[in-house]
């Protein structure tokens, strides 16, 4: 079991990696997630990316949430795991949850609780990024961990539907402009001028734009009719995949992405697809990185003020990078 408070969409989309290899590195095992205060995304709008990974979310009290789940003798309704993976850092949650655990692995209270622990010299005890502490108490496991990689989506018509979107041939690059705050988007004229130099390197650009991002959307496509818009317009036989499995499945097929620090970098990041992602302030990239295996991070707090002080230049030189990281570029 892994065991959890429960997750909104970015907790849920920054956690699918570390979902992903806790499958790989259990292969044979029941997993169950269990969502302590009774929602998690993986119910609902992520339970088509999390299917073949999880087997079972636990919602039901007793979860420990409440100080009342203590007045129960048998925790999880009597349930017993041969092992409980820990992500909060909640003591008392965590002596609950230790309670059903033949083997427990926990950072609360600085591992006091749990079976195996870092060395107290360990330079990398407990990392700054939500990702990397997950990897880490993973890999205290019994078993040798897997490495964060591309999630596995079990439906097929997901790979289907981003070929059918995305034919083999083109070099694509992924460019998502969007996020939950203008003050954590790149601008949009950044992104179209990166979009017209990827069209000049012989690239496609394609664009990610939410619900919400029609007007953005419309400018792009009457700037660049070069650009592909996979998600705009469907005409593709598989219309019922969409939203974030549909993203993740169309991630697989750049060769490059870009992303400001918000839910369709962290896609990207699920799909395993080189990603140069931007942010506002180093604490927060080296927190909320996402977890793609070659990323480059730009934090605008390095040039100047805002987001616009990243320069459109640096990303350029970030997604050469990225395609052809063995050669040098100026």
């Amino acid at each position: 079991m892994v065991y959890s408070m429960g997750e909104v969409i970015g907790d849920g989309l920054i956690k699918l990696p570390f979902v992903d290899a806790v499958r790989r590195t259990y292969p044979e095992a029941r997993i169950s997630w269990c969502a302590a205060k009774g929602e998690t995304v993986y119910a609902g709008p992520l339970k088509g990316v999390v299917a073949g990974l999880i087997d079972e979310v636990l919602t039901t009290p007793p979860t420990g949430a409440d100080l009342i789940d203590f007045l129960h003798g048998r925790p999880f309704g009597g349930r017993r795991f041969d092992l409980v993976i820990d992500t909060q850092d909640n003591l008392r949650r965590s002596l609950f949850a230790k309670r059903a655990a033949a083997r427990f692995i926990s950072a609360a209270g600085d591992f006091r609780l749990s079976d195996a622990r870092p060395p107290k010299d360990d330079p990398d005890r407990w990392p700054a990024a939500v990702t990397d502490r997950l990897a880490k108490l993973l890999s205290l496991g019994p078993s040798p961990a897997a490495p964060f990689a591309g999630v596995t989506l079990a439906d097929p018509r997901a790979a289907a539907a981003a070929e059918a979107l995305l034919p083999p041939g083109p070099t694509y690059v992924g460019l998502a402009p969007g996020a939950g705050g203008q003050s954590k988007r790149w601008p949009l004229e950044n992104y179209l001028a990166l979009a017209s130099a990827q069209l000049r390197a012989g690239r496609t650009p394609v664009f990610f734009f939410g619900p919400d991002e029609a007007e953005d959307a419309a400018r792009a496509r009457a700037m660049l009719p070069g650009a592909l818009f996979p998600e705009q317009e469907r005409v593709d036989a598989f219309q019922d995949v969409r939203g974030p499995l549909l993203v993740i499945a169309l991630a697989r097929r750049l060769a490059a992405a870009v992303a400001n620090d918000a839910g369709p970098g962290h896609m990207f990041a699920a799909a395993d697809a080189p990603l140069a992602s931007l942010h506002g302030f180093r604490r927060k990239a080296a927190k909320f990185k996402p977890a793609a295996s070659r990323l480059e991070l730009l934090v605008a707090e390095d040039y100047g003020e805002g987001m616009a002080a990243i320069p459109v230049a640096e990303v350029e030189a970030a997604l050469d990078r990225l395609i052809r990281p063995n050669t040098e570029t100026d």
